[in-house]
């Protein structure tokens, strides 16, 4: 329950989410119980996050949503509902503009369904996930990392991290969601990359210098690096023992 709220309080402390990831018009893919604009305050570079739900059509297709319209995507606890979620996770690469972000949470399959599927806790779940591992107890599991490796070569992978920071893993068979911290999920943060990073294989960087008083500081931190190495010739950093 209410599972994009309780990430709130952890992704503000990760700047990234501040400063990277909820940047400019996003939308909330299944985000009508629990969206992510009651937030909208805490994320200030955010100008604007669209709900989709039932009502706009299916998160597996996002038919009318045009492609490299939106600078992020963010969904939580939708795509194990999709029939098909890997395509459902391509059509979300699709609809992100290139330096955009995707953020993803599922239920981690040990967490959540703890052993049973069809799901006892969520009923429509149509899938289990897990991050890899070579075998799974459930019929109907993914993989998240050969999940991801099936987007094409725009998808960077930022982040895949098994979020259980909240999770109690002395108690008996229970769904924690539904308690007020209780996470089970793994978080996933996929980054659509520009033509010409996809085509050269890495990162384009900046052609345009920073300003002189920047650049100051930038050929200082060279300079005292040069000249670190240079006084430890023959002298290893970290050797004088003697007394203070």
């Amino acid at each position: 329950m209410r599972e994009l709220s309780k990430s709130i309080p952890r992704r503000l402390h990760d700047s990234n989410f501040i400063r990277r990831y909820f940047v400019g018009n996003g939308i909330d893919i299944g985000g009508k119980p629990d969206p992510l604009a009651l937030y909208g305050e805490m994320f200030p570079l955010m100008t604007g996050v669209k709900i989709w739900d039932l009502e706009d059509g299916d998160a597996q297709f996002m038919v009318g949503v045009p492609d490299n319209s939106l600078d992020f995507v963010t969904s939580s606890h939708c795509l194990e509902h999709l029939h098909q979620p890997i395509e459902g996770l391509r059509n979300w690469v699709r609809i992100v503009k290139p330096g955009g972000y995707i953020v993803i949470l599922v239920p981690d399959e040990d967490l959540f369904e703890q052993g049973e599927f069809p799901s006892t806790f969520n009923g429509d779940h149509k899938w289990t996930f897990t991050i890899w591992k070579e075998t799974s107890w459930s019929a109907k599991s993914i993989n998240v990392i050969e999940m991801v490796k099936q987007l094409g070569p725009s998808a960077r992978v930022e982040k895949i991290e098994l979020i259980n920071g909240s999770y109690r893993y002395h108690l008996p068979r229970y769904d924690q969601t539904m308690t007020p911290i209780g996470e089970a999920a793994i978080e996933i943060i996929i980054r659509k990359a520009d033509v010409s990073e996809t085509e050269k294989g890495m990162l384009t960087r900046a052609e345009e210098q920073p300003s002189p008083e920047l650049r100051r500081y930038y050929n200082q931190y060279r300079l005292d690096y040069q000249g670190m190495k240079s006084n430890n010739q023959g002298n290893p950093p970290f050797s004088d023992e003697g007394e203070l």
